[in-house]
Parts: structure tokens; sequence; C-alpha cells
């Protein structure tokens, strides 16, 4: 089940995304009019998601948006506006890594589609970074590995020398070729 936040200043827009979002979809949405409120919130809780409003009275939704990554950086974060301010938009994007920008009024079947993607975008995201960190380890593996092996060498050569036959099996006497 993911997590979805959204901040909204007007009560009848939230009401009406948490119902076209719980239509269908194994998500747990919570609501805040205030993004103060819903910091607070995020310090508390991890969500998967944040959508928020452009034009909100306290702080802009990219300022939220801005805060809330540096609280949850893996969260995925969306704007929801039906005001265009074209440099609010692109501070956004730049500062707080807006996956979307979604316009009010919003179609149900696009803000679903979109909200999949980036649930989904989030998911390779984190899949890439478990990944890479397993490598990481293998390598650090490898590395103390080769040491160890470079120290036997130094104090016996020739010990990790193995002679290999032809049918990939081991010489153990040279004379025996």
């Amino acid at each position: 089940m993911y997590r979805l936040m959204i901040v909204d200043d007007e009560v009848h827009i939230l009401s009406a995304l948490k119902r076209s979002l719980k239509r269908g979809a194994d998500w747990e949405i919570e609501v805040f009019s205030s993004g103060v409120e819903a910091l607070k919130r995020a310090q508390e809780a991890d969500f998967d998601l944040f959508i928020s409003d452009y034009r909100m009275p306290e702080m802009n939704g990219v300022e939220f948006l801005v805060q809330a990554k540096a609280i949850q950086p893996e969260a995925m974060r969306l704007i929801l506006s039906g005001y265009a301010d074209l440099d609010g938009l692109l501070g956004g994007i730049n500062e707080a890594e807006i996956y979307r920008f979604i316009n009010k009024p919003w179609q149900d079947h696009d803000l679903h589609s979109t909200i999949e993607q980036a649930l989904h975008h989030r998911a390779v995201i984190i899949e890439n970074q478990r990944l890479a960190d397993q490598v990481r380890s293998q390598q650090k593996q490898l590395n103390e590995q080769s040491k160890i092996l470079a120290d036997l060498e130094s104090e016996s050569p020739g010990i990790t020398h193995v002679n290999w036959a032809a049918d990939g099996s081991i010489i153990l006497n040279e004379d025996d070729v």
C-alpha cells in the first residue's frame, strides 16, 4: 500500500481529490489544508508521494515540496494548480524536483495515471539504489578478498596460482602433464 499526502488550502478541492483517488486504488491518503501542518506530519510518517497545490497562503506549493524533499528525499512530488506561473513552476521543477505538473481542473484518469507513473518511477529509483548498494557491498568484499590473496601470495609465492588442464581439472603435479 502506498501513502500519499495531498496539500491544498481549499477544503472542497481536498475532498474532491480524496474522493477521486479512493476509487480503485490501493492508496492510503492523508489530506492537509496547511503546508505547515503537512510538514509536521511528514516528520512523523513516511510518504511515497506528495501532491501540493501551487497557490496557498502560508507557503506556495514549491516551497512546501522543497521542504518535504528535505524531510523525505525519496518521495515523489507532484504539483497541482490552475494557475500557470511559469517562473514558479520552473523553480519547482529545479528546486523541489517535481515529477509532474497537473492542471486544475484535472481529469480523474489522467490524475490516476500520473500518480501510478510517479509511484512506479519511485519504485525503480529505490530498486536501483538497492542494487547499487549491493554492488558496492560486493565490491568491498572482493577488494578485501583480493587483499587477502595478495598477502598470501607475498608470504608464499605461487600459493594462489592454479594449473588448469584443458578439461577444466586442476593439475596438482606438473610432471603429470
